[in-house]
């Protein structure tokens, strides 16, 4: 275990009061990068609203990974979002920051449908990864491949309520 349930809270509350500035001014729209970020976005979702932040929602699946503990470094979309992003203000979050190919494709993706601005977010950011590209995380996370709180192995431990990791060789 690298985090427990409750440093987990604590850590998404801290991300909240730091993007609370930036994301109470105008309108925005939360686009969680579909299946891992799915528990944080909630939570993140819920910890502005009790700043009294309402941020839309929405969902993009994308992945590069699929069962593989690495990325493809091929990303497939295979659910686009709902509502319309032209002229909106997109908050995209995603669980990890490792390669940062999927921010990347994303922020694209939308900055090309015709969003006005695209702040990123994840819950967990590598230590070999730049911040270019990133706006905000939630906490360093170490080296080592993750599971729990949405994250996942081969879609297993996604509901673990706390991180932890394993090794890397099956």
């Amino acid at each position: 275990m690298l985090l427990t349930e409750d440093e987990v809270q604590a850590r998404i509350d801290q991300l909240a009061e730091s993007l609370a500035p930036r994301v109470s001014q105008g309108s925005w729209t939360g686009v969680v990068v579909l299946l891992g970020a799915t528990p944080f976005a909630a939570d993140l979702l819920r910890a502005l609203a009790r700043r009294g932040i309402d941020v839309g929602f929405d969902a993009i699946w994308l992945q590069s990974y699929a069962d593989a503990r690495e990325s493809s470094g091929r990303m497939q979309v295979h659910a686009d979002v709902v509502r319309p992003v032209d002229g909106c203000n997109i908050l995209l979050i995603d669980d990890v920051f490792d390669s940062g190919k999927t921010i990347a494709f994303a922020r694209t993706h939308f900055m090309q449908k015709g969003a006005k601005e695209v702040l990123t977010c994840v819950f967990a950011r590598k230590p070999d990864a730049a911040t270019e590209g990133l706006d905000a995380w939630a906490w360093d996370a170490p080296p080592r491949y993750l599971v729990g709180y949405g994250m996942d192995d081969a879609g297993t431990m996604r509901g673990l309520p706390f991180v932890g990791a394993i090794r890397t060789s099956r």
